[in-house]
């Protein structure tokens, strides 16, 4: 019984979002590796990507930051773990305290398969506080996802 409460425990502390993306996978890796791509769709709903930045080199750092819709400045930073252009990205993922400290910090992998000329993007976070924290963590991917898709449309109209 403990390692089935253990299995669940570690559920609500992890988020897994899997999208597909009509477009390239070198596209797709580009939009999360390279700022002028970046900026274009990074933040939910309403969030404006104001700065982006990552080492294209395993142990970099890389940041971010964006602007809500009521003004105030969230930012973000992390250490570049793994880069297989264009598969895979693994870094590490914390939210910047207002005392400049780094809050929780936690694991990001983004796996990109092609697919018949479209891009399966399995997007992993752990390890969450608390379920409540993957949930609004989810409901903002999800909507930087969107994001990215009509970014992703916009480029292969260019």
């Amino acid at each position: 019984m403990a390692e089935t409460g253990s299995t669940t425990a570690m559920a609500e502390r992890s988020l897994t979002i899997r999208r597909v993306f009509d477009a390239p996978r070198e596209l797709v890796f580009k939009a999360w590796a390279e700022s002028e791509h970046a900026l274009q769709w990074a933040g939910p709903k309403g969030f404006t990507a104001l700065e982006f930045e990552m080492s294209r080199t395993p142990g970099g750092r890389w940041h971010s930051r964006m602007r809500g819709p009521d003004g105030k400045e969230y930012a973000n930073r992390g250490t570049l773990l793994e880069l297989v252009e264009p598969e895979r990205l693994v870094f590490t993922f914390a939210w910047d305290n207002e005392d400049g400290t780094s809050g929780r910090e936690m694991k990001i992998t983004i796996a990109l398969a092609e697919r018949d000329g479209k891009t399966e993007m399995t997007f992993s976070q752990s390890e969450f506080e608390s379920a409540e924290d993957r949930d609004g963590h989810n409901e903002g991917w999800s909507q930087s996802f969107d994001k990215l898709a009509e970014y992703l449309a916009r480029q292969r109209g260019a």
